[in-house]
């Protein structure tokens, strides 16, 4: 018996390790291409506001969908909706690897984003079903590394390919990655056990509080999206560094993201409430301190890591705003932190790059600069 016990939780641990790849993967499909923005203009002859919008369209699908495909799939087998999702995203890359045609491009980002929702709610569902009860939101904290792992590496090390050989080489890396986990993804048929109704699900949109967290979030999302999709331009207009180091300062904001991540746990347990409603204000000043100091490179990094801080903290933030507004439907509930984060991120890219083509690279903080203001308003009602 102890040694079936043994195999059980080793055979959980290497499922979660493939689950966190799995999320890992996704994630750099979605946010690699934020490191080489102006590279994608320059190889499809389009300006880098468009380039952005293999950015703000893979969002925009994901916010639309991430209430819905989750409930319509959640009755499948969830090794062949996985296999499903790692599958589309597999094609879409190698799409995207060989295509010289940038509508083609913005196709391929926008089939595989249907499904980009599925996969992360069911990745958190089968690891923490993978272990024991004790264990699982221990299993579920790992795949959350696969996450922050999107940002930390997948940005950077994206960059750092498309800059040293091609921007082909660089979807070839997605392609692999999603390619490696649907070949290791051995999931058990797990059936749902207890499924709650569509309606008592959707019924917590009655809730106001529910609308202040979600216009919130949508806000402070986009303020924090909206630049970060365009920050190596900014490096490399602005602050005038090659893209080499524009590289090794996004990893420097995935590592700082990381430490604001393990932060905000303490500091919700502690006050959750002025975590909260101080944010968007250390945000605002944040951001108009980047704008002061943008030519200057030591500065700037000073900036940027303590905005990959507070960007780690504020996730976390928001995804407690939503869930607190909800406590009795908290996957409909994830469903809509998802929704309300992607949409920021989608609105946060256009209207950042409209500052760019009306005002030029530098003024994209602007963008950002509104977003926090009125998230302000909305955080404070809520």
């Amino acid at each position: 018996m102890e040694q079936k016990n043994k195999l059980k939780l080793n055979s959980g641990g290497l499922l979660v390790f493939i689950l966190t790849v799995g999320v890992f993967g996704i994630i750099n499909t979605e946010m690699g291409v934020v490191g080489i923005l102006p590279l994608i203009a320059t190889t499809f002859n389009v300006s880098v506001p468009q380039a952005g919008w293999t950015v703000s369209v893979f969002a925009l699908v994901v916010a639309a969908s991430a209430p819905v495909t989750p409930l319509l799939f959640s009755g499948i087998n969830r090794k062949k909706v996985m296999l499903l999702a790692l599958g589309l995203f597999t094609i879409s890359n190698v799409i995207s690897m060989f295509t010289s045609n940038f509508t083609v491009l913005l196709i391929a980002r926008i089939l595989p984003a249907f499904l980009h929702p599925v996969y992360v709610s069911m990745a958190f569902t089968v690891a923490a079903a993978s272990v024991s009860k004790e264990q699982a939101p221990k299993a579920v904290s790992k795949v959350f590394v696969g996450v922050s792992a999107g940002m930390v590496l997948g940005v950077p090390v994206t960059s750092f390919i498309a800059s040293e050989v091609s921007f082909s080489m660089a979807m070839l890396f997605f392609t692999v990655v999603n390619a490696l986990v649907f070949v290791a993804t051995i999931i058990p048929s797990m059936p749902v056990k207890e499924k709650v109704s569509y309606g008592a699900q959707l019924s917590v949109l009655k809730k106001t509080t529910m609308w202040y967290s979600i216009i919130a979030v949508t806000l402070i999302n986009g303020a924090m999206f909206g630049f970060f999709s365009y920050m190596s331009d900014y490096l490399k207009k602005v602050t005038e560094v090659p893209y080499n180091v524009i590289s090794a300062v996004l990893l420097v904001y995935g590592l700082a993201n990381i430490v604001g991540n393990v932060m905000a746990g303490k500091l919700l347990s502690i006050n959750a409430k002025r975590s909260i409603i101080l944010m968007p204000f250390v945000l605002l000043v944040s951001y108009i301190c980047l704008f002061i100091v943008g030519e200057w490179i030591g500065a700037m990094v000073i900036v940027i890591l303590i905005l990959g801080v507070l960007a780690g903290i504020a996730s976390n933030n928001m995804q407690y705003m939503i869930t607190d507004a909800a406590p009795e439907a908290p996957d409909f509930a994830n469903g809509m932190f998802l929704t309300s984060a992607n949409l920021g991120t989608t609105i946060g890219t256009a209207i950042c790059g409209a500052f760019i083509t009306e005002m030029g690279t530098r003024y994209s903080v602007f963008g950002s600069l509104l977003f926090l203001i009125a998230s302000i308003v909305f955080v404070y009602l809520r």
